[in-house]
């Protein structure tokens, strides 16, 4: 694909606080957003995105009342993870690291990432140009395993089925992005859906969030909300919330975070389970 051809989209509000129904809990953390640099772009990547400065990532983290954040390496940087450790090295008690770092390196390399906050390995699925396909599965869990790091899945329910053979002999600790990135439309009694379901009930973590990603709806998108529920229900202590800041690959309704928010208080109307997910989950994963 060509320059020429990659499509572009578009960027978030600059503003993304708002009205959202219930108070931000001090020790917050949002555990799923990018900062991306132009300058990093792979030639090979599925979209093209505005900048994501450190700045503009601080303030939103600041507007929305987080206390913590967690970076995620995005495809379009590959794995030049540059951009984000520099950010991780200047704010190292409330940032933390998922990347995408090559194999087979020297232990100066990986230890670096270990010191400046990275927690997990990023496994991109379902974008080109993300540096890690599942043909290097086993290779990255060899390499959590070896640095203590989580295993992070951007994938597509639909295709769990297939996989669970390999996911399940894993030794890492797993988690999935966006809820499995599974369409509304595919249904709650879809094997994807089940795959997912049973994973997560059984031994993955999995991040409540990029719900524009699996429906056509505006905001809250609540035929989202069925599907939430039920995975928070199934492993209540290991679901996580990520703002998805911001909004890459999305060109439908561009959201505030506050409106993600405002989904999440559907998705977990009780606040005990809501700070559980905001709170204390996320901090034993990225932070403990």
């Amino acid at each position: 694909m060509s320059a020429v051809d990659i499509p572009f989209c578009p960027g978030p509000p600059e503003h993304q606080s708002g009205p959202f129904p219930f108070q931000m809990p001090i020790g917050a953390v949002d555990t799923h957003a990018h900062v991306i640099s132009a300058a990093s772009f792979v030639p090979d990547r599925s979209y093209t995105s505005p900048e994501a400065t450190e700045e503009q990532y601080i303030r939103m983290l600041d507007e929305v009342g987080m206390t913590y954040g967690v970076l995620i390496q995005v495809s379009v940087n590959g794995q030049d993870n540059e951009p984000i450790l520099k950010v991780l090295e200047r704010h190292p008690q409330r940032l933390r690291g998922v990347a995408v770092p090559l194999l087979n390196q020297a232990d100066a390399y990986y230890q670096r990432m270990k010191d400046a906050g990275v927690v997990g390995i990023r496994m991109n699925l379902m974008f080109s140009g993300g540096g890690l396909d599942i043909s290097k599965l086993e290779e990255c869990d060899a390499l959590a395993k070896d640095w203590g790091w989580h295993i992070q899945f951007l994938l597509d329910a639909n295709d769990l089925p297939i996989l669970m053979p390999r996911m399940q002999k894993l030794q890492s600790t797993l988690v999935i992005d966006h809820m499995g990135y599974l369409r509304t439309s595919v249904g709650l009694q879809s094997a994807g859906f089940q795959a997912l379901h049973e994973l997560v009930k059984n031994r993955a973590w999995v991040k409540v969030s990029g719900a524009y990603r699996l429906t056509d709806q505006a905001p809250p998108y609540a035929d989202v909300v069925p599907y939430a529920q039920a995975l928070i229900a199934a492993a209540p202590d290991r679901c996580i919330w990520g703002s998805d800041w911001p909004h890459v690959a999305n060109w439908g309704i561009m959201p505030r975070v506050a409106q993600m928010l405002e989904s999440l208080a559907l998705y977990a109307p009780d606040e005990a389970v809501r700070k559980q997910i905001l709170c204390a989950n996320p901090q034993r994963l990225y932070f403990s």
